[in-house]
């Protein structure tokens, strides 16, 4: 199978459409491929521009249509660069009664961040969770994968400026 010319993308270098073909080539004829080729995808550009959608599609033999639809529908996918760390803020009901809002607060102000956002360096992407199941630590914030709990407004910067 030989995939057409890719697109053009500032985030996207030669090194990553070659890895991306390779995820491509590998699951074309696989029934159900699209949602492995959209998080293997992911894993190599850290989210889904458009261009990127479109070239999935057309290697897939499948609609677009089709494809924007599951990367669309999952909440595991981002259409939206992400930063290189994820700062996962609880605002569930324990986590907001002991003050988990102005934390979210805290790093708004500092980094420039809205919710949901990302910031300019895409060094950090801020995200409210319902809830991470840890109400026993509340207010719980999420860095990457690290779980810190009782976190104060005056804690949260020196926790996240570990992560470079």
């Amino acid at each position: 199978m030989m995939l057409d010319a890719h697109p053009t993308h500032p985030d996207i270098d030669f090194e990553m459409w070659g890895k991306l073909n390779d995820v491509i080539i590998e699951h074309h004829d696989s029934p159900g491929a699209v949602i492995p080729v959209l998080r293997l995808c992911q894993d190599i550009v850290g989210y889904l521009p458009v261009e990127l959608i479109d070239y999935i599609a057309r290697g897939l033999n499948l609609p677009r249509s089709q494809v924007f639809g599951v990367a669309t529908f999952y909440s595991f996918f981002s259409l939206e660069p992400k930063g290189r760390h994820n700062i996962k803020v609880c605002t569930g009901t324990a986590c907001y009664v002991k003050g988990i809002q102005s934390v979210v607060d805290t790093v708004s102000r500092t980094y420039d961040v809205e919710e949901e956002g990302t910031t300019e360096d895409r060094r950090f992407s801020l995200s409210a969770i319902r809830c991470l199941g840890a109400c026993g630590l509340a207010p719980v914030v999420v860095v990457n994968e690290d779980i810190y709990g009782d976190v104060k407004a005056d804690e949260i910067i020196e926790i996240v400026e570990k992560y470079e």
